[in-house]
């Protein structure tokens, strides 16, 4: 299936309800800043961004009048201070911004921020983007249902993202792979496995390469793999239930192709069993605040009629519950999504428990 078919065109920004802008200010995830979006949007001119090897990578370095620099740069600090500090203005004046870069790629047309410390060179980026409730949906779920925490800030019409660091996919597939060795093929296909299973559980669309990272993480003997999305912009928008399957798109063959070399079926289920697990396990844990994400996102408009009628009949069909069918917007969609993984993990914990009692 063609790139074309199987994901929409353009997908739409869609505005932050009241109910969700109140949760955000309750979780500490808005907060007044001091620029926004719009005021990036006012560059003057602007480089192409080439990588190590000269190939474009669809960035453009943006610059800014001499009389808006001043200003720009003051206020992108106190959004670095905002976002990974207190706040505190003291730490300005061992701050640089080094540089602004825009994406003219994908839906969100970020712009990327890298500040440095001038005392160590040591630097730290940071996106700031157009709000979409859905892209805020996203990153609440990966922040709770994944391994791993997420920072964010959002302010009326801007959201400021957190930079998350890995290697870019597309690159890690082309450069990295094919030095990997064999055990760390087999650990890759592992971990593909479950980064597949979790975006498909919680609704995490258009996962092609260079919409995630893998993180290498050095053991004392091995290095040990992990992937993680860096893009939310598809999350429960989509009416295929590929789309939010990462091993359908073409991008990620190689890994797919891995997956079958190196994995038993057996060991596939496995895998995708355990991933389940977890998930449930966080969906537990994350108690009232995933409940209230959930029940907002119920009542709130984030795709179209037709997308969410898709879904849920693909959906229904995959788990064989009819419950499915009954949904009227993509947030009911995941809701029950998301009560069909817990119940089915509470359900067979209790059938063990019950069963080893019986042994006993």
């Amino acid at each position: 299936m063609s790139e074309e078919r199987l994901m929409s065109k353009k997908k739409p920004a869609y505005p932050v309800i009241k109910e969700l802008d109140e949760y955000l200010a309750h979780y500490s995830r808005k907060i007044e800043i001091p620029i926004f979006y719009d005021d990036l949007l006012r560059f003057s001119g602007s480089v192409a961004v080439y990588d190590e090897n000269d190939e474009d990578t669809l960035w453009v370095r943006v610059f800014y009048s001499e009389f808006e620099r001043k200003e720009i740069d003051e206020s992108l600090k106190k959004v670095y201070s905002i976002l990974l500090s207190d706040g505190n203005e003291s730490i300005h004046q061992y701050l640089n911004v080094d540089s602004v870069d825009y994406c003219t790629f994908g839906n969100s047309k970020p712009f990327r921020v890298k500040v440095r410390n001038i005392l160590n060179d040591n630097f730290t980026n940071f996106y700031i983007k157009k709000t979409d409730a859905s892209r805020i949906y996203g990153l609440e779920l990966e922040h709770m249902l994944s391994p791993y925490n997420l920072n964010f800030l959002v302010y009326k019409d801007t959201l400021i993202e957190e930079h998350i660091a890995g290697i870019p996919g597309d690159e890690f597939i082309k450069s990295r792979l094919p030095m990997c060795s064999e055990r760390e093929k087999a650990q890759l296909a592992k971990e593909f496995v479950k980064f597949n299973e979790r975006c498909m559980i919680r609704l995490l669309g258009d996962m092609r390469s260079y919409n995630y990272v893998v993180v290498a993480t050095h053991d004392f003997d091995h290095v040990e793999y992990k992937i993680r999305p860096i893009d939310f912009d598809q999350q429960c928008y989509e009416g295929k239930l590929k789309v939010y399957r990462p091993q359908f798109f073409k991008e990620n063959l190689k890994m797919v192709e891995l997956v079958r070399e190196k994995l038993l079926r057996d060991s596939v289920y496995q895998y995708k069993l355990e991933e389940r697990s977890m998930v449930a396990k966080r969906i537990l844990s994350s108690g009232n605040r995933i409940k209230k994400l959930r029940a907002i996102c119920k009542m709130d408009t984030i795709s179209t009629e037709e997308n969410i009628n898709m879904l849920k009949e693909e959906v229904a069909v995959l788990t064989s519950d009819p419950n499915f069918n009954k949904c009227k917007t993509m947030g009911e969609v995941l809701d029950l999504a998301l009560d069909f993984v817990r119940r089915n993990y509470e359900d067979v914990s209790m059938r063990q428990i019950i069963e080893n009692k019986i042994k006993v």
